[in-house]
């Protein structure tokens, strides 16, 4: 079997990721071979290796020094979580950054995949940063991720070097429990409690109960049916819906991280009635070991414990049988949880060996409680890749701005994103973007800058689009394909010169198929992520224009807001010629006339309160993503995981405007097969009027008689319509605008919605909104 999520390192070799514009610290032993690579290329390394005599010398690892670190000094300094971590393990030690000597590698020419190479003379401290400026909003000055490998000159070493995962902060208690083990222990309310997966797939049943009810004599734990019931979710996340509850509704504790995503609240933990059946008298069991444990609590033993299974994988099907396959947690994955009140806790390593329950490998927990007075974010794993390191869920630099507003801020492919406005709601919300202006988050926008002499010919054959006739300052939208002609992504290509562009999608796949692909075709070209240096907000509506005129200056050299076409850029100044530097474009994803605003994250706040404090006479309103979801429904505007996937073509994902095969000659990665499914399509992206008020639900299927011809994208009950309105893909022959069918519910077939096939956008088809040109009564 191939097991990406699980990468395995050879015997001895460490593996620690170095954040862009961040750094790391790590203790190394003589003779240990020190290698560190650039992930994205063009990214300079800068190391200080101190000795035990706390003295820095760069010829302790064979390399030439360059005095005072001032790389390093600066990322230190940036605010940063690594840096922090970083200048606490200096601090412990005793060691004078300032005095450190210098080693610089990498950086200019280097490209993704080089490595640089040491090898430590003696045992020390070695830090590795990844330093970079502020990023301009033109792309310059961007700092990437690094990767430090430590090839020990004695594997023993492995595990005293912080091999098991780093705590997130100085621990009350770091217990390790072994398969087939279970450990009991005490939190007080506000404490926190993590349970690490040390080695992948491994399963981890907990309890918890109210240490006052115990006072009482009663056994008040977690309920998994209360919870599911009150949550409306199978089980909780961070955010809102977060708690597990009692079933007297007393909430006992609330998840705040969780990297994994997945686990059970179905079934029980694993009892010695499971192994039985199956053929296996004795075998260890968690309901057994928690029962031994828990007794010294006056808690009465159970043949079975109804427990909070972590990493279990269990899923219902359409019948609402209950399966299991492999865990999905890998090595390091974690959920972290806060006490709501005095508890008395129980967590198991589950011994199961006889099934894919823990990937028929059972191994270790690590379990690990921190003082109330710790602060952890909430947050919700993110990878970028299958492979990737695990990312907390991020704030964008606007958030605070949007958290005046609302506290209903749910995960977004990495980020927080507001969803709905107090004291406005998602129809309010979606009115003043139709009538007056509106103001939304759109930084989770994934940006990626690909420059070299290549760049052109790495975006010709990556995207559909013909970028040869892209001006310097233009934007356009177009796809990505696969070989096979499923979509990766849509998104937009800003050209900012000649060898100069910037991809801004909505995944990171798509920005990590540009880099794969210049390596494979040996392209003089870079692909580096800039997501996290450029944020951006959205100002849609009919007074866009007026308002961000009156707030942004333009060299001469530069269009003004005024001249700005559609899909073009500018580049402009907030107030004056020294104002904070920004990327404005005339594009958006709501159907009204719109703009995007790309600055630097420091200079986020001071922008959005002149974009408020200009749109207060217009009625500015802030708007969520739930809001945002209807306007580009009406405007027919595509969503990935909705319209399109990688099975998906751009002629079926409606976007066939997209893929000029007649007038470009170029080939682009998946026209052979675009071309061969343009011939001879299957289904066919489009609108739906729909009878009632009945709003169908995303995978419901479309239907002639009994049978099923399609199936239902995205759906909506349209304010500025007044009728239901439905994106679906169907058969060719059942494409026609007037063509009856019937939307199947229920089981398809008990249930059905009257509906009729309409050309899409449903709203303003001929995009006179978006140009500006608005009538003067509403359509």
């Amino acid at each position: 079997m191939l097991t990406p999520g699980l990468p395995i390192l050879p015997p001895g070799v460490e593996r620690h990721p170095v954040p862009g514009g961040g750094s790391r610290a790590v203790a190394v032993w003589r003779g240990d071979e020190i290698m560190v690579l650039d992930r994205e290329g063009m990214q300079p390394v800068e190391m200080v290796f101190f000795g035990p005599d706390k003295r820095s010398d760069a010829g302790r690892l064979g390399a030439k020094g360059y005095g005072r670190p001032e790389g390093i000094i600066a990322t230190l300094n940036n605010g940063s979580r690594s840096g922090a971590k970083v200048l606490k393990s200096l601090d412990a030690a005793g060691f004078d950054i300032g005095r450190g000597d210098a080693i610089r590698a990498l950086g200019e020419g280097s490209r993704p995949g080089d490595m640089a190479r040491f090898t430590a003379e003696q045992d020390g401290l070695l830090i590795v940063a990844a330093p970079g400026g502020e990023m301009g909003p033109e792309g310059e000055g961007l700092a990437t991720e690094l990767t430090l490998y430590i090839r020990r000159a004695d594997p023993k070493l492995v595990k005293m070097t912080g091999q098991s995962h780093d705590p997130l902060a100085d621990p009350l208690l770091d217990a390790t429990i072994m398969p087939g083990e279970a450990k009991p222990y005490e939190v007080r309310k506000g404490q926190y409690i993590q349970i690490l997966d040390v080695q992948g797939r491994e399963c981890s049943d907990f309890q918890a109960f109210s240490m006052r009810a115990l006072d009482k004599g009663l056994e008040r734990e977690i309920d998994p049916t209360t919870t599911r019931a009150l949550m409306g979710n199978l089980y909780p996340t961070p955010g809102i819906f977060s708690k597990y509850w009692s079933s007297d509704q007393e909430p006992l504790v609330e998840i705040v991280q969780d990297t994994c995503g997945r686990h059970d609240t179905f079934g029980l933990a694993c009892t010695a009635r499971y192994y039985e059946d199956l053929g296996y008298p004795g075998h260890v069991n968690c309901s057994d070991n928690m029962n031994a444990e828990l007794g010294a609590y006056g808690i009465r033993p159970r043949g079975g414990w109804a427990a909070i299974n972590f990493f279990f994988n269990t899923m219902l099907d359409d019948a609402n049988a209950i399966g299991m396959d492999d865990p999905w947690s890998r090595p390091g994955d974690f959920v972290l949880l806060r006490a709501l009140t005095d508890l008395v806790c129980v967590s198991t390593a589950c011994p199961c060996d006889v099934d894919p329950a823990n990937g028929w490998n059972p191994t270790e927990i690590q379990l690990r409680t921190y003082k109330e007075t710790e602060s952890f974010q909430r947050s919700i794993g993110y990878r970028k890749s299958t492979e990737a390191d695990v990312e907390e869920t991020k704030k964008t630099a606007f958030h605070e701005c949007f958290a005046r507003h609302t506290r209903d801020f749910i995960e977004y492919n990495g980020y927080w994103l507001a969803n709905t406005m107090t004291n406005h709601g998602a129809i309010a919300e979606y009115w003043a973007c139709r009538d007056k202006v509106a103001v939304m988050d759109l930084s989770p926008l994934r940006k990626y800058e690909v420059t070299g002499p290549d760049a052109e010919e790495l975006m010709q054959l990556c995207v559909t689009r013909n970028m040869k006739k892209l001006s310097v300052g233009q934007v356009v939208y177009t796809a990505m394909c696969y070989e096979h002609g499923g979509m990766i992504d849509d998104g937009t290509v800003y050209r900012l010169g000649e060898t100069n562009f910037r991809w801004i999608g909505g995944n990171d796949t798509s920005g990590l198929w540009l880099r794969e692909q210049a390596e494979r075709h040996g392209l003089n070209a870079w692909v580096r992520n800039s997501t996290d240096q450029l944020h951006n907000i959205a100002v849609q509506g009919r007074h866009s224009r007026d308002i961000l005129s009156k707030i942004f200056w333009t060299p001469p050299q530069q269009p003004t807001i005024d001249e700005l076409p559609w899909f073009r850029l500018t580049i402009a100044r907030l107030g004056d010629l020294s104002g904070p530097s920004v990327v404005i474009s005339r594009t958006g994803y709501s159907g009204e006339l719109g703009y995007e605003i790309f600055c630097h994250p420091k200079h986020a706040v001071e922008i959005f309160d002149k974009v408020w404090e200009a749109g207060a006479p217009y009625g500015i309103t802030p708007l969520g993503l739930a809001a945002l979801d209807m306007l580009r429904i009406e405007g027919g505007l595509i969503f990935a995981g909705s319209e399109f996937d990688d099975t998906t073509d751009p002629f079926e994902a409606g976007i066939g405007f997209t893929v000029p095969l007649k007038s470009m000659e170029d080939d682009f990665i998946g026209r052979v097969a675009v071309e061969r499914r343009k011939a001879s399509p299957h289904r066919k992206l489009v609108g739906f009027e729909v009878q009632g008020g009945v709003v169908p639900v995303p995978g419901d299927c479309v239907r002639v008689g009994k049978a099923q011809v399609g199936e239902i994208t995205s759906a909506m009950k349209s304010p500025i319509l007044g009728k239901v309105i439905a994106l679906g893909r169907v058969a060719p022959e059942y494409a026609e605008p007037g063509t009856v069918i019937e939307i199947g519910q229920l089981d398809g077939l008990q249930k059905r919605l009257r509906a009729t096939v309409s050309a899409f956008p449903h709203f303003d088809p001929t995009k006179s909104r978006v140009k500006g040109e608005y009538a003067s009564e509403m359509a």
